[in-house]
């Protein structure tokens, strides 16, 4: 265990967004991680599965990689045959999550604060839960970890199910949240979704494919 397990340092929104893309393409697409700061720059741009939808330049995310390292959340990784450098998130060893606890925190820092029916929906491809009080017991996991690293939102008005927010970027301001939600967009269609996510998958496989070419030129 780590002296500092019991504190959290608070993460800007850019550290949010990239460790939550580390963790999610370890989980769901392990064949294209670690990843090289071009690819984690895609992931951090992505339009789906995304909130909110960022347009970073590659200068951001090292800025993002760099607080990460700094707090022994990310570093680098040394890949065999690989001339590019890349990256890889250090959660399971700093904090010893598993791989349902990672694909949940994932999902909020990713998407932001959900219920558990949403979680369990969103993480198919990270992990597989198999029902909601599989869900619900890995996220009472991550409240009571040490140290805490989610919190349970009160239900809000209208609503009949409460929200779980990861506190990785310090204590959620409930009011604030609130205020600044914006009314939800249409549900896409899964065919959408799959071509998104199809295309994620291609631009990290041009990248692999560019880093095998430069070994020839």
């Amino acid at each position: 265990m780590h002296a500092m397990e019991n504190e959290l340092t608070p993460l800007s929104p850019l550290a949010i967004r990239v460790l939550g893309v580390l963790i999610e393409k370890e989980l769901s697409t392990p064949e294209y991680y670690p990843m090289t700061l071009n690819a984690l720059t895609n992931g951090c741009n992505q339009k789906s599965n995304r909130d909110p939808v960022m347009a970073l330049q590659e200068s951001e995310v090292q800025e993002g990689l760099d607080e990460l390292y700094h707090q022994k959340l990310a570093g680098h990784a040394s890949v065999a045959g690989s001339r590019s450098l890349k990256y890889r998130h250090a959660v399971a060893e700093h904090w010893g999550l598993g791989q349902k606890e990672r694909a949940a925190l994932a999902c909020l820092l990713l998407r932001g604060p959900q219920t558990i029916g949403e979680i369990k929906g969103r993480t198919s491809r990270m992990a597989e839960f198999e029902d909601l009080d599989d869900t619900a017991d890995t996220l009472r996991s991550l409240r009571d970890h040490e140290p805490s690293l989610l919190v349970q939102l009160p239900v809000q008005p209208g609503k009949k199910e409460a929200r779980m927010a990861h506190v990785l970027s310090g204590a959620v301001d409930v009011e604030e949240l609130e205020a600044s939600a914006a009314p939800a967009p249409p549900p896409k269609s899964a065919l959408r979704e799959e071509l998104e996510d199809l295309k994620a998958r291609f631009d990290a496989l041009e990248e692999e494919f560019r880093t095998f070419r430069s070994q020839f030129e």
